[in-house]
């Protein structure tokens, strides 16, 4: 759920802003930072902390990168990790170790998810279906372009193009969390 353009644009900017993305996203957030940090006062700080950033950087939000809910999420993001850090008992890993694999992390999925629909949301309908038929459900370029009666080169090419398109996209948006 996006706000109005017009909200977007101005959004974080007055305490009405806030209070407007406080009710539209803070449960959603929440949710996020109680799965994410198992304690709900925490998670009560945590999505807080957020919005007081969120409002004190208010004119560095760019609509035409993202969605307010998406730059929200960022900023949740990274103040779960820091929590999380913060009640770590554990010794840093050895430098042999490496960085941990975040592939498996719950936090770093959902993010990209919310990601990659922002993205998809901006891609045409053609563009869209065929990443969506190749890339989600499976099937093949052929597959989809004999379903759609066009050749499959065609299909080739739209995929092609699609994702070329989502690549620039999530770009734009500093990339996808890895």
């Amino acid at each position: 759920m996006r706000l109005k353009r017009s909200a977007d644009t101005e959004a974080m900017r007055s305490e009405g802003d806030v209070q407007a993305a406080y009710t539209r996203y803070g449960g959603e957030l929440f949710g996020f930072a109680l799965n994410a940090l198992a304690d709900r006062h925490l998670a009560e700080d945590v999505v807080q902390e957020t919005f007081v950033r969120a409002w004190r950087a208010g004119r560095r939000f760019d609509p035409a990168r993202g969605s307010l809910r998406t730059w929200l999420f960022g900023i949740l993001r990274n103040l779960v990790v820091d929590a999380t850090r913060r009640r770590a008992t554990r010794p840093a890993p050895a430098p042999s170790l490496g960085e941990p694999d975040r592939a498996d992390d719950p936090f770093d999925r959902l993010l990209v998810s919310i990601q990659l629909d922002e993205a998809m949301r901006r891609l045409s309908d053609e563009h869209r279906d065929v990443v969506h038929a190749v890339h989600v459900e499976g099937r093949t370029c052929a597959d989809y372009a004999a379903e759609l009666g066009i050749s499959a080169s065609t299909a080739r090419s739209r995929l092609y193009y699609g994702i070329r398109a989502l690549r620039l996209i999530l770009d734009e948006n500093g990339g996808l969390v890895r």
